[in-house]
């Protein structure tokens, strides 16, 4: 039997309300890795289950890969979204077992989708689409996102599938931002210098939020740098950051075998040099990077 459009809007207000879990501008996307690792599943086998047994592997590769920093285990951090998901109505586990504790777990146990969210989500191909979109963007910006769905199995060309306006309470963002942005450091790359351009407009460099506006980032201009198409998506993901005297740091996770690949580590302690009176990014921008974005270590001196 089809599901009624009340049904399928219930299915996306309970999963899209895993975004209230984002406090003070702090990440905390595991639930939502939990539940595009189960669409992905779903997608692709008919089912949402995930064993524990894979989850303790493949749900931590995700946390690992596309959250803040952590000094807990792999287990444990995977144990956190796969226990507590319950509390939100959207997820069950085939036997009844404590929150956050991992060693039950071991003991053959598989998480899905409640029955009903499920039944939905598989009847209609496109809310499950629509569904990740919605997480996808709620939790990561446009530079990490695709990569997230190919992670879960998703097609990253959803993401050009989105319909409709951001609601009247949504943030937006300032038109005017980003031209500032680009004009304060110079039309160029803060990291590398990179300065391409085609007759007058810029090409391959855009301008980054430090905070990212999706948690709470300002259209400030001391939340912005000009950084080219790579060093965009590595700041994102957390393989370049800034360190308290604003020099670019490389992430000891960063590896590469090709002289151009291994370029990279010539940024590592090289000073940001803006525009004669654009302002710097505001150190708690990049705090707020380092905490929660930046990944392991930074390369020794």
């Amino acid at each position: 039997m089809p599901s009624s459009p009340r049904a399928e809007q219930q299915v996306l207000d309970r999963l899209s309300s895993l975004r209230q879990h984002q406090q003070d501008g702090r990440r905390s996307p595991h639930k939502p890795l939990l539940v595009l690792l189960a669409l992905g599943r779903l997608a692709a086998t008919g089912t949402s289950a995930v064993p524990w047994s894979d989850a303790e592997e493949k749900l931590a590769d995700l946390i690992a890969e596309f959250g803040p920093s952590s000094r807990t285990s792999r287990a444990q951090s995977a144990a956190f979204p796969f226990t507590r998901l319950r509390a939100d109505g959207a997820w069950t586990l085939d036997r009844e077992v404590p929150m956050d504790t991992v060693t039950p777990l071991r003991d053959g146990v598989t998480g899905r989708f409640e029955a009903s969210l499920e039944a939905t989500l598989k009847g209609r191909p496109e809310l499950l689409d629509e569904v990740a979109r919605t997480l996808v963007e709620s939790h990561f910006p446009g530079t990490v996102a695709p990569d997230v769905l190919v992670a879960v199995g998703l097609d990253p060309d959803l993401l050009e599938g989105r319909t409709g306006s951001a609601s009247p309470g949504q943030r937006r963002r300032s038109g005017a931002w980003p031209a500032a942005v680009i004009a304060a450091w110079d039309r160029q790359c803060a990291f590398c210098g990179f300065d391409g351009a085609a007759g007058g407009a810029v090409v391959g460099i855009k301008a980054a939020h430090v905070r990212w506006f999706k948690l709470g980032g300002p259209d400030d201009l001391d939340n912005g740098l000009v950084l080219c198409s790579l060093h965009h998506k590595l700041f994102d993901r957390g393989l370049l950051g800034l360190d308290d005297d604003l020099a670019v740091v490389v992430s000891q996770r960063f590896s590469a075998r090709t002289p151009q690949g291994r370029a990279l580590y010539d940024l590592h302690g090289r000073r940001l040099r803006p525009r004669p009176g654009a302002p710097l990014p505001a150190e708690r921008h990049v705090v707020w990077h380092r905490e929660q974005v930046f990944q392991g270590t930074a390369l020794a001196g």
